[in-house]
């Protein structure tokens, strides 16, 4: 057989930024046109991001029938020669996600609202409010003392690290007789009224009324004041482009609206780390945002940063080198120093500067609540000696232990969960998806699955072990641990090498980097003609693999029409008839959900062959195939069962699930198609990946190892992409995220050792 491979960068090194600043169109509807493989992070299109060098961070997530105007139907032809269609297997198909017994969407609220509290206490705890420039005092106006001496090209200042206090939670003993499950808030209401102020304040500028609610829900009550004050703050409405808010801000404050208002500034600097985040980032090196601002026609990029600072709408940070101490040695001369004519005290070796860096407070305080619990951890935990392999011995006696290998590797975390038990331990495993008996993360942190909580609020457990933990982006981390009590263990497992978290921060990948845990790599190899070629994957090659009983299959295809065709033939009738599974079983997974063989083209074409119908309820049918995103960077795949008042009913894995009508075109779309980022944590007995021509700017080496590997028995590969393939396997490396979380932690380790 011939191989496959690349790989989709799912987050670009930095914000591009529009360059026309200031535009004379008025605002339209959120208009998000991206490359043909582009895909947001909110709503159904959560996890997919566009490919580095193509993705604009413009482009926001909720507007994709923009994309297809825009996107081409190029395919290349198939260099690979290779057998058709057929397959051999005799699996039965592998799990997927449920959905919580609450709302999806009140469990994630309830979640983030508890995190959000739990933070702003502790930021309470620690140190002074963060302000900056004229409003600043203490640690803050150090940081921004820091940002203009690298300005002036003096050396900057580390501020001091503000004292954590120590862990005093008590762990409970026994787990109560009766948990307490906190019940989900209902969604936040905006009155009418407050709708209504807003829809005319829109009129007036020239938007589209129908933004009101989105406008409303994001700025609240006083949204429509807010909104004629300072116009620009209709960016922080998702899928708002920098040039509509701009025509909005003119058709609003006329001659007193240039490029260079403050207002103007602020609202920018913050649009483009929001942006950032949904490539992953948790802050930017503050020269790619200046930069971004200069091809923004802010006029003078240096004084909007200072400005946007001083307004608190972004922090400035400089972390400390934990192992520069600042101890340069003892300068002052002994008298045997004046005695021997020594005049020359020791010179400390130069270390580079860490960068300044720009973020918002959300992630910011994430990111230092996730370090603080990692370290509490680390600390209270009572060391016991544990006899049973390494990963066993080594949770045992450390308070945070990382776990690394293929899909064959689950098997060993979930085994030590399981000799837990058996020592009479509280014990979780939790997952990305509920496969391999676990809790989904979600589920857990929403009580609506997992052992609940305890008196205090915590997860009644000793030890907590987490599959597929590269998915877990830095708030859904940070508010895994701060739910679980002192002298509790984490275990965080996974593949490194598969595509990162949909949402903002890179933990596992940041706690292997720190060194502050022990981590314990399988060696369990994937098995199977399709282990042996994900594995290859995962090293750049793409080798050829043997399979005699059709494992592996390449179909090349001309361009992206035929590679429709011959994906439908594929799940309708060649699958089917060589392996005995149904078309249920078989995944389809492609780059993105635009262009001519993206996830929507795919999709239908699928529901016209497998389940025809008129699409009565908001364009699905009983019997459709669908991929539900409660939350950005969560997919479940579920079918349709009914619709009535309530919403859409669905059956995921088992769970009955309503989709509220309002919510049922931002959280569906048709699921027989997916990215490989939805697919991420999930598999299937038979997976077919397309790879049309127009894919192979968007190929990763990540991307196309975390695609091939979604199959168990069976993998379908539609080939169109010629040499990008290889080349992507060998060449393409993900960009790396810039978050802090590494240095955080590794000062907090390091201040406790000294």
């Amino acid at each position: 057989m011939t191989e496959p491979s690349g790989e989709t960068p799912p987050e670009a090194a930095a914000p591009p930024a529009d360059t026309q600043g200031a535009t004379s169109a008025s605002p339209g509807a959120p208009d998000t046109p991206g490359p043909a493989h582009d895909e947001g992070t909110a709503g159904p299109d959560a996890g997919e991001e566009a490919t580095a060098g193509a993705e604009s961070a413009e482009d926001a997530e909720d507007a994709e029938d923009a994309e297809d105007a825009s996107e081409g139907d190029g395919g290349t032809t198939a260099a690979a020669p290779a057998p058709g269609d057929g397959t051999t297997a005799e699996t039965p198909a592998s799990g997927e996600g449920t959905a919580a017994e609450l709302s999806d969407a009140q469990a994630e609220l309830a979640a983030q609202r508890e995190l959000r509290a739990r933070i702003e206490q502790r930021k309470a705890e620690r140190a002074a409010p963060v302000e900056a420039g004229g409003k600043l005092s203490g640690t803050a106006a150090d940081l921004l003392a820091a940002v203009r001496a690298v300005e002036s090209g003096a050396q900057p200042v580390a501020p001091p690290r503000p004292e954590v206090p120590a862990p005093s939670r008590p762990m409970p003993a026994v787990a109560p007789e009766a948990t307490v499950r906190p019940p989900a808030p209902a969604a936040p209401v905006v009155t009418e009224e407050t709708t209504s102020s807003v829809r005319q304040v829109l009129a007036r500028g020239g938007a589209p009324e129908a933004l009101a609610g989105q406008v409303a829900a994001v700025l609240g009550e006083g949204a429509a004041r807010a909104l004629d004050d300072d116009p620009w703050q209709l960016l922080a409405v998702p899928g708002v482009r920098p040039e509509q808010a701009d025509g909005f801000a003119r058709a609003l404050l006329g001659s007193a609206c240039g490029p260079g208002d403050e207002r103007r500034a602020v609202a920018l600097t913050a649009w483009l780390l929001e942006q950032a985040a949904l490539k992953g980032h948790t802050a930017l090196e503050i020269g790619s945002v200046r930069d971004a601002l200069a091809r923004l026609s802010v006029p003078e990029p240096e004084k909007a940063v200072e400005h946007a600072v001083s307004e608190a709408a972004v922090l400035v940070f400089q972390e400390e080198d934990p192992e520069d101490t600042g101890d340069t040695g003892d300068t002052g001369d002994t008298e045997e120093d004046e005695d021997a004519g020594q005049a020359e005290a020791p010179v400390a070796e130069e270390r580079p500067q860490l960068p300044v860096l720009l973020g918002l407070e959300r992630y910011a305080l994430a990111e230092e609540s996730l370090a603080d619990g990692l370290a509490r951890l680390i600390r209270t935990v009572e060391a016991a000696d544990w006899e049973g392999p390494e990963l066993v011995r080594a949770a045992g006696t450390h308070g945070l232990v990382l776990h690394t290998g293929g899909e064959a590797a689950r098997a060993e975390p979930a085994a030590l969960a399981e000799a837990a038990r058996e020592r009479g331990l509280r014990v979780a495993l939790a997952a990305h998806t509920d496969r391999d008996g676990a809790v989904p993360v979600a589920a857990l942190l929403s009580g609506a699955a997992g052992p609940g909580r305890d008196e205090e609020g915590l997860l009644a457990l000793d030890l907590l072990v987490v599959l597929d933990a590269p998915q877990l982006d830095v708030e859904t981390a940070a508010l895994l641990v701060e739910a679980l009590p002192d002298g509790c263990r984490l275990v965080l497992g996974g593949d490194p090498l598969v595509l990162g978290a949909a949402g903002p921060g890179r933990v596992f990948a940041d706690l292997l980097a720190a060194r502050v845990a022990p981590a314990i790599a399988s060696r369990t190899p994937d098995p199977g003609p399709i282990g042996e070629l994900v594995s290859g994957i995962g090293i750049g090659e793409l080798n050829q693999v043997e399979a005699p009983g059709k494992e592996v299959v390449i179909v090349p295809v001309r361009d992206a029409g035929e590679a429709v065709h011959r994906t439908v033939q594929l799940v309708a009738d060649s699958i089917p008839r060589a392996l005995g599974l149904p078309a249920d079983s078989t995944q389809v997974i492609t780059v993105g959900h635009g262009g001519a063989a993206g996830t929507r083209a795919l999709n239908a074409a699928l529901k016209q062959r497998l389940n025809p119908g008129p699409g009565r309820f908001g364009g699905y049918d009983p019997g459709d195939r669908v991929a539900h995103s409660p939350a950005p960077g969560r997919t479940v795949p579920g079918t349709v069962v009914s619709a009535d008042a309530e919403g859409l009913h669905l059956d995921c894995a088992g769970e009955r699930v309503v989709v509220p009508k309002e919510r049922v075109e931002g959280a569906l779309r048709h699921g027989w198609a997916l990215t490989a980022h939805q697919a991420a944590g999930a598999r299937w007995p038979a997976a077919v990946v397309v790879l049309p021509g127009d894919a192979a700017a968007g190929l990763s080496r990540a991307w196309v190892y975390t695609a091939f590997g979604r199959a168990e028995r069976h993998l379908s590969v539609v080939h169109g992409v010629d040499q990008a393939l290889p080349r992507a396997v060998a060449e393409g490396l993900t960009p790396e995220r810039t978050t802090r979380l590494r240095p955080l932690i590794e000062a907090l380790l390091h201040e406790e050792e000294a």
